[in-house]
């Protein structure tokens, strides 16, 4: 799992030194609402609410810097991210398998926050999964500004496993 999140991670670290700042601050639209450096700062919020999480033993994945520093430096947002990689590097299987609450709003109609019982682990694949998605649509902002990034970024484990099973069943059709 470790490794797993530190090519998550690399795959943002990959996307930052390729954007410039002024793409990486541009909000496309009509088609979006937000910017890539606006995701992904959303990205770092959430390994962060796990790292703080661990200190008072409650994740908070609400508690989000919005407008912050991260949003608006592609600079910034690598040294945040190399952080959190030498973090994820530190994790041990005690870590990993510890209980914490998790605290988060679950409606949008009304102020509805649930707190329930996780562990690291479970919100660490969360947080890679929640990644990706969000990889996904920097990639499609990139592809809105004609910035192309790599086909796998963006793309979800079991999608990337699916492609290549069907990849492998094609070779072997055309070899036969």
């Amino acid at each position: 799992m470790i490794t797993s999140q530190l090519k998550i991670i690399e795959q943002g670290l990959s996307y930052l030194n390729s954007v410039s700042t002024e793409d990486y601050t541009e909000i496309v639209s009509p088609n979006f609402i937000s910017s890539a450096g606006s995701h992904m700062r959303h990205i770092i919020d959430h390994y962060q609410a796990i790292i703080s999480g661990l200190n008072c033993e409650l994740i908070n994945y609400d508690i989000r810097e919005r407008g912050s520093k991260y949003e608006l430096s592609p600079t910034l947002a690598i040294e945040k991210l190399h952080q959190i990689a030498d973090w994820v590097k530190s994790l041990t299987e005690e870590k990993l398998n510890k209980h914490i609450m998790l605290s988060t709003e679950v409606s949008v109609t009304n102020k509805n926050i649930q707190k329930v019982q996780t562990s690291v682990a479970r919100e660490l694949i969360f947080s890679g999964s929640h990644a990706v998605h969000h990889y996904a649509m920097i990639a499609q902002i990139s592809f809105a500004q004609k910035n192309a990034q790599p086909s796998s970024f963006g793309l979800a484990p079991a999608t990337a496993t699916f492609l290549r099973q069907e990849s492998k069943q094609a070779n072997n059709t055309a070899k036969q």
